[in-house]
């Protein structure tokens, strides 16, 4: 069974950007390729049992079981020494990554405090977008009372566009909440 956004990005989100930007065929239009989510466990280097707890924590909102990051070198005024477990991230692509946007975009960012939307500045020369969560209790996968410490993370997604008009459009189509510049 397809994923609910990539039947809507197939039927509705192709045609009204063909529409706008002249493609004359489909494959032309800009496509998300991947979404990659970090999370960056600084006090990993002290304790394990928060990176294990960033590694239960990210399994439950990507479905999918994340690879832990290694330092690549000491750093003194961090505590930290070369090869300690310092974050996790995971990649999605295909079905999953669609599955995990629908959910960030109509289940978690409503329900961030005070939310005026995202940064519509976001996109760097390639046309790819991320943006960064403070706290992992937005989801509804996390259980709030065994948060031991409040993490955040980043979402990083891959968009394969020539510009960032393109990447931008393609993003306000899937329905991100971009904020008015």
């Amino acid at each position: 069974m397809t994923p609910r956004l990539l039947d809507h990005y197939r039927t509705t989100i192709i045609p009204a950007l063909s529409k706008k930007f002249g493609y004359k065929n489909a494959m032309q239009a800009p496509r998300i390729h991947k979404i990659v989510l970090n999370m960056g466990i600084g006090a990993g280097g002290q304790d394990i049992k928060f990176v294990e707890q960033g590694v239960t924590d990210m399994a439950a909102v990507a479905g999918q079981k994340p690879v832990i990051t290694r330092a690549k070198k000491a750093i003194a005024n961090f505590k930290i020494r070369q090869g300690l477990p310092i974050g996790c991230k995971v990649t999605l692509r295909g079905n999953r990554m669609y599955e995990f946007l629908d959910r960030f975009l109509n289940m978690a960012l409503p329900r961030i405090r005070d939310f005026r939307g995202t940064s519509p500045d976001s996109f760097d020369e390639n046309g790819n977008y991320s943006i960064g969560i403070k706290e992992l209790s937005i989801f509804p996968e996390i259980d709030v009372d065994k948060i031991q410490k409040i993490q955040g993370m980043d979402i990083i997604m891959n968009i394969k566009s020539s510009t960032k008009e393109e990447s931008y459009e393609l993003l306000k189509l899937f329905g991100m909440p971009f904020s008015s510049k």
